[in-house]
């Protein structure tokens, strides 16, 4: 009888272990994600994800066209995806979530960032009016309002811009925010994923949307490759009415891309030639390595 009992035992282990192993073989492998803080950057750039630079998510509307849309899908170059539920966001929003970034980058990620509108706005370079408080305030809330799904490669992000705030309307220190960053963000900044803007050109194209894409977009590539007029159009998320009108624009654009970085000793070239755009910029210290790395 014990033999017996023994015996069920037994083969009882072995099913239960049986099990376990071929559970064990369908379990998925979490991605890690880093916690900490950003390697600090300097006042003289803005820190951006590429796929904030090389997509339509801060795209090129017209005044007063703010759609609020659910689950679309942003234009991207590469194989980024960008799925987008909110208000659509322009290059001014863009600014605000660089200067939020750049309040955070000395601390934690998910860490309060405790910031006066003031201040933002001193980050932003513009003057600390009622106008101008108003604007920051609505453009946070909808850094906040924003639902996104990035998928790059094997590594995805589902989340927020930004992920919470809260804000002290006391008469002391005037507006006053609390913005908390989700830690998660984090994956959108790793290696060779991120381009530091240069500031002081981003500023002087201030007004000029389609400029500032521009800008942004080619700081972000090393060594930009030739790309049709219609793919441009596509990416930067237009509203032109036709693709004579946007080619127009953008060439005004690059224009102004190549005079402002010319001013701050930074060559940009262009040339339109038939249906592509051929561009030469100057690459930073880190894409100079990231090219020497390829020889």
């Amino acid at each position: 009888m014990a033999r017996r009992v023994n015996a069920i035992l037994a083969e009882h282990n072995e099913r239960i272990s049986a099990k376990r192993s071929d559970e064990s073989k369908h379990v998925e492998v979490q991605p890690t994600v880093e916690y900490g803080s950003l390697p600090n950057w300097s006042d003289s750039v803005r820190r951006v994800p590429n796929v904030a630079l090389r997509s339509a998510l801060f795209g090129i509307m017209k005044t007063g066209a703010r759609h609020y849309v659910e689950q679309l899908e942003i234009s991207s170059l590469g194989d980024a995806s960008v799925m987008y539920t909110g208000v659509l966001l322009d290059q001014g929003d863009l600014d605000v979530w660089e200067a939020v970034l750049h309040c955070s980058r000395t601390q934690e990620w998910g860490a309060e960032c405790r910031v006066t509108a003031y201040r933002l706005l001193k980050i932003l370079g513009k003057n600390d009016s009622g106008k101008n408080r108003t604007n920051l305030d609505l453009s946070i809330s909808r850094l906040k309002a924003t639902a996104l799904k990035i998928k790059l490669g094997r590594i995805s992000y589902e989340g927020s811009l930004i992920h919470e705030v809260y804000r002290d309307h006391g008469e002391r220190s005037g507006r006053a925010y609390a913005i908390r960053l989700n830690p998660k963000l984090r994956v959108l900044f790793r290696e060779d994923q991120f381009t530091d803007v240069d500031w002081s050109i981003r500023r002087a194209l201030r007004g000029q949307p389609l400029a500032q894409w521009v800008h942004g977009f080619y700081a972000s590539h090393a060594r930009p490759y030739d790309l049709k007029v219609e793919t441009l159009h596509r990416l930067c998320g237009s509203c032109a009415s036709s693709l004579s009108d946007f080619r127009q624009n953008l060439r005004r654009s690059l224009e102004a891309v190549r005079q402002e970085s010319a001013n701050f000793g930074k060559p940009f070239s262009y040339l339109f030639k038939n249906h592509l755009v051929q561009v030469v910029t100057t690459p930073s210290a880190s894409q100079k390595r990231h090219l020497a790395k390829k020889r």
